[in-house]
């Protein structure tokens, strides 16, 4: 981690009213490396692993230099999937905000035409998939002799997917005097040939090290939900686990400071803390966090380096990190003096392939837990009122109550009594006034499929995902599990994916033989 700001990287001044007005505080080391030497226009390779902060890495020192006319394409960014296309497009559109910037993703599956129209109309950047360039620069629909930067995102991707030869198509076709940037996770031979054919001679490397974790006394696991339901959410969490001492991490600022109003409203004891609070304020409230006065940290990640408090049950991301290498760090903060300690986060499906990004980072499976219901806060708030009523119960000082309680059983029958003050301590203690009993996120379940093709045919992970996505233009990544036996395969998509698969993968031939596919009959994996 640095303590570089973005204010010191010499960035378009409007790049950076962007990058504030997204919240980040400070540059991710792959961020802090990567922009002085591209704005400086060297060729770059960066090596750092995916969901390390890459797209704004090259994003913003492209976005600072290039000519935004719309007369030329100023910027060709290739990407292996449709899906990291759009993710891509859409990260540089919030780095653009403030510059005059016309971006247009690329990729297959969009109606060619209405790209052709879109393309006349003049386009300062694209982002796009190998495929459908091409198909461009066959048609005469693209031109790319003019552009100031080619960036090959993810390139071992690339390369896993066959379209090496693909770029060094695309390659021949732009013009020598740019400059190249190159981002890949691992930096294998193939790679290495492609960057010493068309990178300059004096190109930078920058390698990111990957930091190990420890997580055997953290439990991680992770909440599906929607947007508009990310708050409530939260709430049920809390009101199910009611931890003693948690932090939740927002991305931003903003985040912060939005999160800690809606809590406090609501009666939870908690803080914020970030950047822009002075020093002397972010030491008052960690001095309240670990006396106990406090029972909740709402904190940006740069604002929680240092924090080292032993009795933090929970950890709770409430947005996902920009950068994985964050979440490392995040989870890190529970599970401390040899204690067990709690994950959780919370993500929107379209986070779904962060959370993906994270696990293969993490070398760690993260569990999917149900958000809580109505019925599953009252069981648990049942059993906190009910420990309170023996605990007092117990201690016996509670005599200058029996005078009222007698009172009221004059009156009443003291079973009714005993269970309206329940009811009191319980809408006490809730903390949101929940409407439905279920937050349903209409979520994709997962599906085991049969292949009917293994070992013996010749099959492998990287042919079978190609020929997958030849057949039915499902990509890499949604694709989960796959288990390649002697005579058969199986794999685990979501309900949506293999819906698609079975329609279109089912009955056209690998290598000459004709493939059945069909939902598992055997048990799911667990």
């Amino acid at each position: 981690m640095s303590n570089i700001n973005f204010s010191n990287l010499n960035l378009h001044p409007k790049v950076l009213q962007s990058i504030d007005a997204m919240g980040f505080e400070e540059p991710s080391q792959i961020q802090a490396e990567s922009i002085p030497v591209i704005l400086e226009g060297h060729d770059v390779i960066g090596q750092a692993q995916t969901g390390t902060g890459k797209t704004l890495a090259f994003g913003a020192p492209m976005l600072s230099k290039i000519n935004n006319d719309r007369k030329n394409i100023s910027a060709l960014i290739l990407t292996p999937t449709r899906e990291l296309a759009i993710q891509v497009n859409d990260e540089l559109s919030k780095i653009a905000k403030f510059r005059k910037v016309r971006l247009m993703p690329i990729y297959g599956g969009q109606p060619i035409d209405r790209q052709i129209r879109s393309l006349k109309s003049g386009v300062d950047v694209v982002v796009g998939t190998p495929g459908r360039i091409l198909d461009h620069i066959s048609r005469k629909t693209i031109d790319l002799s003019k552009i100031q930067f080619l960036i090959i995102d993810e390139a071992d991707e690339m390369l896993d997917m066959g379209f090496i030869d693909d770029i060094e198509d695309i390659i021949k076709k732009v013009n020598s005097d740019r400059q190249t940037l190159l981002f890949s996770a691992t930096m294998p031979d193939q790679i290495n040939k492609l960057a010493s054919k068309y990178m300059s001679k004096d190109v930078k490397i920058i390698k990111i090290e990957k930091n190990t974790l420890t997580v055997e006394k953290i439990k991680q696991y992770y909440y599906e939900i929607k947007h508009k339901d990310r708050f409530e959410s939260l709430c049920r969490i809390l009101d199910v686990d009611e931890p003693s001492s948690a932090i939740i991490f927002c991305k931003t600022k903003r985040g912060v400071d939005e999160l800690v109003e809606s809590m406090q409203a609501r009666g939870y004891s908690v803080e914020g803390m970030h950047g822009d609070m002075s020093q002397n304020q972010r030491l008052g409230t960690l001095r309240k966090f670990k006396n106990g006065s406090l029972d909740f940290l709402v904190a940006t990640d740069v604002a929680a380096r240092g924090i080292d408090v032993e009795n933090v049950t929970h950890v709770i991301n409430y947005d996902l990190p920009q950068d994985t290498e964050y979440y490392v760090h995040r989870i890190g903060r529970t599970g401390r003096a040899n204690k067990e300690g709690i994950a959780y986060s919370l993500v929107t499906p379209r986070e779904y392939i962060l959370l993906k990004q994270i696990e293969k980072y993490t070398k760690s499976k993260i569990k999917r837990k149900e958000i809580p219901t109505i019925d599953d806060i009252f069981e648990a708030k049942y059993k906190h009122i009910s420990e309170k009523i023996r605990t007092t119960l117990s201690e016996n000082n509670f005599k200058n109550f029996i005078p009222i309680a007698t009172e009221l059983d004059e009156e009443y029958n003291l079973v009714d009594v005993a269970a309206a003050l329940m009811k009191m301590l319980f809408e006490n203690e809730i903390s949101f006034d929940y409407k439905e009993n279920s937050l349903n996120t209409n979520v994709d379940q997962e599906i085991r499929l049969f292949l009917s093709i293994g070992r013996l045919d010749n099959i492998t992970p990287r042919k079978l995902i190609k020929f997958i996505h030849e057949t039915s233009s499902i990509e890499a990544h949604e694709i989960g599990d796959i288990d390649i036996l002697n005579k058969f395969t199986f794999i685990n998509v979501s309900e949506s994916v293999a819906s698609v698969i079975l329609k279109k993968t089912n009955g056209k031939k690998f290598q000459g033989r004709r493939v059945s596919v069909e939902v598992a009959k055997s048990k799911k994996k667990k």
